[in-house]
């Protein structure tokens, strides 16, 4: 069962672009949400995403997740879930591809160091970030700076993760410039893509973790959730190998959260009573969810990863030495604008410009270049190579 057809976003009824822009020309059969899905695809900032971190920096192996390939699984997902539910596809995966282009280099270590480094300049964040990047620092058009999104994918990059009441100075910028309604929730296809990005990282995540060995399965085994699904495999492949059953509880996993989630969106719209989008962003509360008894288990899941995962012991110094080398090139900049590269050169005014333009870019460099950069600026890098 689809939901009403007036909850989809439709390109017949979209806000439009900041930049109006004719029909006309060598554009090819398109619509506007499938040109913001292209225009995001072939953006530097998108081709960035190979070489930025996912959970493990720089990693030696070649199968671990990068921001990219995240942000492909992610967009599978929400292509998923999208159809099924009727909502618009394209929309949907554009904002699951663009959801991860404002992280700086390190991932979530690079950020909360650069936002130290510009505390006083009004700090940084990724999701600000992602829409400076789209709206401003991409310029592939000679009319106007940035990609030109449609407001639809604008709102949605804004706040998929829900309203936002206290943005700081880059959503806050794009906001005064584009009124995205931060205080309202967004577009279903926008809560969508935020869930597919849960989903995404809290399986493919367990499989890293594993294949680096940072995970132990028998502490994973002692979360229900995982419980469940690894004897369930046992029950239908009876003596599979360990590799091939690790596979699939990543691949089953998924399935039961997407599918719940599909079930649990369906109850909640029928009992909202929600009928058009503006009913959807008036609503008052998420309507793309779990249902409550999976939303305790992902909970739990993500409680864990935290603990054994993302903050695990083996993991620390490799967070430390990432938060060094973002903190030592801000300072380096900062202290010397002359340092940046020619086509960085700063040309505005005053010190929070200055500042919030060294930010833009740092935050635009990969693992690689960043290391680079310090080692030719600052000194060497200590980074284990195994992560």
């Amino acid at each position: 069962m689809t939901l009403p057809p007036g909850l989809a976003a439709s390109p017949a009824r979209s806000r439009g672009r900041a930049h109006p822009e004719p029909d006309s020309g060598p554009r090819g059969p398109r619509d506007c949400f499938q040109r913001d899905r292209d225009r995001i695809v072939h953006s530097v900032a998108f081709r960035r995403l190979r070489h930025k971190t996912q959970v493990f920096v720089a990693p030696d192996g070649d199968h671990y997740r990068v921001r990219l390939t995240h942000s492909i699984e992610v967009a599978q997902i929400g292509r998923t879930i999208a159809r099924v539910l009727g909502l618009n596809e394209d929309l949907t995966e554009a904002l699951c591809l663009a959801h991860d282009l404002g992280h700086p280099p390190f991932g979530h270590a690079g950020e909360d160091a650069l936002d130290a480094a510009l505390g006083q300049w009004g700090g940084f964040d990724h999701n600000g970030h992602t829409l400076r990047l789209v709206t401003a620092l991409e310029t592939p058009y000679p009319d106007f700076d940035g990609l030109n999104l449609t407001w639809e994918t604008l709102e949605g990059l804004a706040k998929h993760n829900g309203p936002v009441a206290s943005p700081k100075w880059a959503l806050a910028e794009a906001d005064a410039a584009l009124d995205l309604e931060l205080a309202t929730w967004p577009s279903l296809e926008a809560q969508v893509a935020a869930l597919s990005d849960d989903i995404a990282y809290d399986n493919h995540d367990i499989d890293d973790g594993l294949r680096a060995g940072v995970l132990r399965l028998d502490d994973l085994l002692q979360l229900p959730l995982i419980a469940r699904h690894w004897s369930a495999i046992e029950e239908r492949h009876p003596g599979l190998s360990l590799d091939r059953r690790l596979k699939a509880l990543v691949r089953d996993q998924i399935g039961t959260m997407v599918g719940d989630l599909i079930a649990e969106t369906r109850r909640r719209i029928a009992e909202a009573g929600v009928e058009t989008i503006d009913d959807v962003r008036a609503s008052g509360r998420p309507l793309v969810g779990f249902s409550a008894e999976l939303a305790a288990e992902e909970r739990d899941l993500k409680r864990f990863l935290y603990a054994n995962l993302y903050n695990a012991p083996p993991l620390q110094p490799v967070r430390h030495e990432a938060q060094r080398v973002v903190a030592n090139l801000a300072r380096a900049y900062l202290a010397d604008p002359a340092l940046l590269p020619d086509a960085w050169a700063h040309e505005g005014e005053g010190r929070t410009s200055l500042a919030r333009h060294i930010g833009d870019y740092i935050a635009g460099m990969t693992d690689p270049f960043a290391i680079k950069r310090h080692e030719l600026l600052v000194g060497p890098v200590h980074l284990p190579e195994k992560f």
